[in-house]
């Protein structure tokens, strides 16, 4: 019979997003900055716009569609 099949090395195949974190997005928002700071994480994600200070709340799938890459982590104390 066939093996199972683990996850190499361990990690998630998601990655994951803390507070704190700035991410780029793959579209512009209105005001012309593609970058967000998270400020809620769960089922749903709350994100700042760093251009003009819009929050704007997501579903957890609609957020990680949308998400590009990760510009910045928070640096933890």
């Amino acid at each position: 019979m066939g093996k199972l099949m683990s996850n190499v090395g361990g990690e998630n195949m998601t990655e994951k997003y803390n507070l704190g974190d700035i991410i780029k997005t793959k579209k512009v928002h209105p005001c012309g900055s593609d970058q967000w700071e998270i400020i809620r994480v769960g089922m749903d994600f709350k994100i700042k716009c760093q251009g003009c200070g819009r929050v704007v709340m997501l579903p957890r799938v609609k957020f990680e569609k949308s998400v590009k890459k990760l510009v910045s982590k928070k640096e933890e104390i």
